[in-house]
């Protein structure tokens, strides 16, 4: 379930070059403030994944809402019973 969800908002990632100190920038629009800004690229992904990850932990601690992504859920226990 979490790494077909994190696949998902990977995918649905957009990137950018920008001229700064951290020129890699990567954002995933569906999750509000899910976004990194490094050195390179692949450092740029991986730190977007990371981002993604802590994310969703902090949406789960908070009882927050997690947006469906590309027909993947994350549900917590008593979202699951109430369905």
């Amino acid at each position: 379930m979490f790494c077909e969800y994190i696949q998902a908002a990977m995918s649905k990632a957009v990137y950018e070059v920008i001229d700064d100190e951290q020129p890699y920038y990567g954002e995933v629009p569906d999750l509000k403030g899910v976004w990194a800004a490094v050195d390179t690229s692949e450092e740029c992904r991986r730190n977007l994944k990371m981002a993604i990850e802590d994310w969703i932990a902090l949406s789960l601690r908070f009882d927050l809402p997690i947006p469906a992504i590309g027909g993947h859920k994350i549900e917590t226990p008593e979202a699951a019973v109430e369905a």
